[in-house]
């Protein structure tokens, strides 16, 4: 086996087996991040977001896909279901211009930015939807994990 069949091995495992408990623990204690160590094997998961896999001995990070989740999987979502968007630091939330409720999504949209310290943490869509609330207020202090905006599931 070479070393790049190690490789996508151990990430292979990670898709597999960590990546959903993970996503379940976020779910279960309302995380907006979690890392865990597992031999050479780092993983840092965040609630709505691809996964990172690196492994430190080459110290390039790979982008491991969201697997799909099991029938059954709390972290599968339905049509209507409300998908809250997590702030990704300490800050000062700003929306998006033109963002409001009723607007179309789509993966990777912007729905805003915080402001920590004069740099700039993008708020993005982490899946497909129709915005449903927008929770913070334009300028409001947020937390790391705080909910800003809640986007509906539409498939």
């Amino acid at each position: 086996m070479t070393d790049s069949d190690d490789a996508l091995a151990v990430i292979a495992r990670a898709a597999t087996d960590l990546v959903p408990r993970l996503r379940e623990r976020l779910a279960r204690h309302g995380l907006g991040e979690i890392e865990v160590a597992d031999g050479d094997l780092r993983l840092r998961v965040r609630a709505g977001a691809a996964v990172e896999v690196s492994r430190p001995a080459r110290g390039e990070p790979e982008l491991a896909a969201d697997p799909e989740p099991a029938p059954g999987d709390p972290s599968g979502e339905q049509p209507g279901d409300a998908l809250g968007v997590g702030s990704p630091a300490v800050g000062f939330f700003v929306y998006a211009d033109g963002l409001g409720p009723g607007l179309e999504v789509v993966p990777g949209d912007a729905l805003g930015h915080v402001e920590m310290l004069g740099v700039r943490h993008e708020v993005r869509a982490p899946r497909g939807g129709t915005v449903r609330n927008l929770v913070a207020e334009s300028g409001e202090a947020v937390e790391y994990g705080q909910v800003v905006v809640e986007l509906e599931a539409t498939r």
